[in-house]
């Protein structure tokens, strides 16, 4: 005889059991302790170290474990994460971190992820997300209305600039006649970002389908030479489909003549996209306006709000100056989302790009842009142009230190150049090894590039906490540090 059956009231409570919720006052406990590790953490943030790194076998030795099948106490972890796993970064909300381009977000933006990951919002569908999808538009709106588009534009927020420029070539693929053809030619600059090429890859191009465009002696590219290519590509039989210019180069912050480079296009029905990444949000200046002319005829925008306009990664985005485009290349609807199709109106953010979970990352940007007004952030971008300059004068001023890019956007590019020391292996060793050692100081971080195929030093001044002291302290690093160059 088969043993009683458990009574169903019994079996009912045993599925209702969660072992993975907490009380509303331990819940309270726990987020105030990581408000409070936040807090200090920004608040000695001028005191710390800019960088600190570490090998692969010492972090193993740090963190490698089985996963553990009972509980561990909130407090032992956070202990274990201020000593084992959050040293080992770079700050990149530093005052002195001038390397890459750095990212030094506003605590409301801060509070704006973790509002979007605490109501754990899923942003793909207007279903499922009508007010997030909803401030998601109105920022976008923000960010056409300041790039000068029309009302028919649109776009959305992404990830980083990366998948906006691969976005924007999947994009146009489907929109221009013979996108997707053999014969379809790509043009970008030697100073385009490696995320071009990587979408390139991505999508199947071949690499007699992409055409490195010359620059000028500012490292822009030239009107006259993008013409001349294309037109020696309809000559062979090709078709000129997508140009890639830079409104903000990683490399030297170079911007390529906007205006001139839409109307070459214009005669050549080539997708013009502009990678604004980095500079595009300078635009909210009297001074970045007058850079960035002709962005307003550019067919799509790469914008990162997570670099210049102060959020927290990731927060990238794609304007699109013929809004629908987006939609008509990545609209699908699948039998299991047909209670999420939608009309005219409303918007289903999967149907404008590659992901369809994806997170409410408008939040933190409308929260920041309320709280503190545009002009507070048209203020910060201003004082680093600024900064950059005040980079660029203090490095021409010096005996030690040689100008090799001019501030342009953030960037200045200079070197080392000690008296006695002229060929450029020992200029290039003594340089990598300085900014080696600069991190290895804590004291502040350069990244490091080539510009006319020079070794350089790279300072790129973004952040808002960044002051004149803090370029001075790493300046005056670089050049008085000891002189060891290396064979």
């Amino acid at each position: 005889m088969s043993a009683p059956e458990e009574p169903l009231a019994d079996r009912a409570a045993d599925l209702d059991a969660d072992g993975l919720e907490l009380d509303p006052e331990t819940m309270r406990e726990l987020g105030y302790r990581v408000v409070d590790l936040l807090v200090e953490r920004m608040e000695s943030l001028d005191e710390s170290r800019v960088w600190r790194g570490a090998s692969r076998a010492e972090m193993e030795s740090r963190l490698r474990e089985p996963p553990p099948n009972g509980p561990t106490d909130f407090d032992e972890l956070l202990g274990r994460l201020e000593k084992d796993v959050l040293p080992f970064t770079g700050q990149h909300d530093h005052p002195r971190f001038f390397g890459y381009i750095p990212s030094s977000p506003t605590w409301p933006g801060v509070l704006g992820d973790f509002l979007a990951s605490g109501v754990n919002i899923f942003a793909g569908t207007w279903l499922q997300s009508a007010g997030a999808s909803t401030v998601e538009l109105v920022v976008i709106d923000w960010f056409r209305q300041w790039l000068g588009y029309g009302g028919q534009a649109s776009g959305i927020l992404l990830p980083g600039g990366s998948l906006a420029n691969l976005t924007a070539l999947a994009c146009a693929r489907e929109a221009k006649a013979g996108g997707r053809a053999a014969s379809a030619v790509v043009y970008v600059t030697p100073q385009g970002h490696s995320s071009v090429t990587r979408a390139l890859h991505v999508l199947g191009f071949e690499s007699g389908q992409v055409r490195s465009v010359p620059v000028d002696e500012r490292l822009r590219m030239r009107p006259d030479a993008l013409a001349a290519a294309m037109e020696t590509d309809v000559r062979a039989g090709l078709r000129p489909f997508f140009v890639v210019a830079n409104a903000g180069a990683t490399n030297t912050g170079a911007i390529d003549p906007l205006l001139e480079l839409a109307a070459v296009c214009a005669e050549q029905d080539a997708w013009f996209h502009v990678d604004a990444a980095y500079g595009g949000f300078a635009i909210l200046t009297e001074r970045g306006r007058e850079w960035l002319a002709g962005i307003d005829q550019a067919d799509s925008v790469t914008l990162d709000p997570h670099k210049w306009l102060y959020q927290p990664y990731e927060c990238g985005c794609l304007v699109v100056r013929n809004g629908p485009l987006l939609s008509q290349a990545f609209h699908i609807l699948p039998d299991y989302l047909q209670d999420t199709a939608v009309g005219g109106v409303e918007v289903n953010f999967a149907d404008r790009g590659l992901q369809l979970t994806r997170s409410a990352r408008a939040l933190k940007v409308w929260l920041s842009l309320h709280h503190f007004g545009v002009d507070a952030f048209r203020a910060a971008i201003d004082r680093t142009l600024d900064l950059a300059v005040f980079a660029e004068e203090r490095v021409q001023a010096s005996d030690e230190l040689e100008l090799l890019s001019p501030a342009s956007l953030g960037i200045v590019c200079f070197r080392r150049r000690p008296a006695g020391i002229e060929g450029e292996r020992e200029l290039e060793a003594l340089n990598a090894d300085l900014a080696r050692r600069l991190a290895e100081s804590g004291e502040g971080l350069v990244s490091s590039t080539r510009v006319d195929a020079r070794f350089a030093l790279r300072i790129c001044v973004l952040g808002h906490r960044s002051r004149a002291a803090d370029v001075e302290q790493v300046l005056a690093w670089l050049e008085s540090a000891p002189a060891e160059p290396k064979s």
